[in-house]
């Protein structure tokens, strides 16, 4: 969710009313989501590198993210959304880290979307802490080296128990991943548009849709067996 920044400085506003006005963007792409039948939501707020911003920028980030649980947490729940989140949240203050548990178990027993929020999240350190539980696995003998693989490593993964992402979408014209989902995005499609963050709306959204519907998705076959077996 890429601008807001920028977005704040082209109306000769401060970066903070940026970030305030790519909620409105969170909401309606959750809801766009939802009446669209997308099942799993993943959105990057705040990265590993992110806390080398200033830190009046940081703390007032922080200070959003508790207000937006504090307001939205009871909609998204009446609209049967399960909200999780992932990342380092050891590294958040601890009213933060309260606010997010709170959302969880109040949402843990939705069925509809499943919205991800990653937080103090970066892909190379998701993939360290999953290096490091295999180790410990090995390590305690629950594991053997030789039966190491794909599946078993995923395991440690932030989203091990959400299905890899179809389709990435990145707002406010940079062409690249940025530490995201390393492992997950291996086979998504990837969608890149210049507008900034706080206008991305749902047609934009409905954009992103209408391209990955025109993809053939070959996961290493050629295309003639995709088309073969209807996949």
């Amino acid at each position: 969710m890429d601008g807001n920044g920028r977005w704040a400085s082209s109306r000769k506003k401060a970066r903070h009313s940026g970030h305030r006005a790519g909620v409105k963007s969170v909401r309606l792409s959750v809801e766009t989501a939802a009446q669209r039948g997308v099942e799993y939501l993943t959105l990057f707020a705040f990265s590993s590198e992110n806390w080398s911003r200033p830190v009046d920028e940081v703390g007032r980030l922080m200070s959003l993210f508790v207000e937006a649980l504090r307001r939205e947490v009871d909609e998204l729940h009446r609209n049967d959304v399960r909200l999780t989140f992932v990342g380092a949240r050891e590294k958040l203050n601890q009213g933060l880290r309260d606010k997010i548990a709170a959302a969880e178990q109040k949402t843990a027993g939705n069925s509809g979307l499943r919205l991800t929020v990653a937080i103090a999240y970066g892909g190379r350190w998701d993939i360290i802490e999953a290096a490091k539980a295999i180790a410990r696995r090995v390590e305690s003998g629950s594991l053997q080296v030789e039966d190491v693989d794909e599946t078993e490593f995923a395991k440690g993964l932030q989203l091990a128990n959400v299905p890899d992402p179809d389709l990435l979408i990145r707002t406010g014209g940079e062409h690249r991943i940025s530490n995201f989902l390393l492992w997950n995005l291996a086979y998504a499609e990837l969608w890149f548009t210049d507008v900034l963050w706080p206008e991305f709306d749902a047609q934009e959204f409905d954009n992103a849709l209408s391209y990955f519907a025109s993809r053939q998705r070959r996961f290493g076959n050629t295309g003639e067996k995709v088309e073969a077996v209807g996949c």
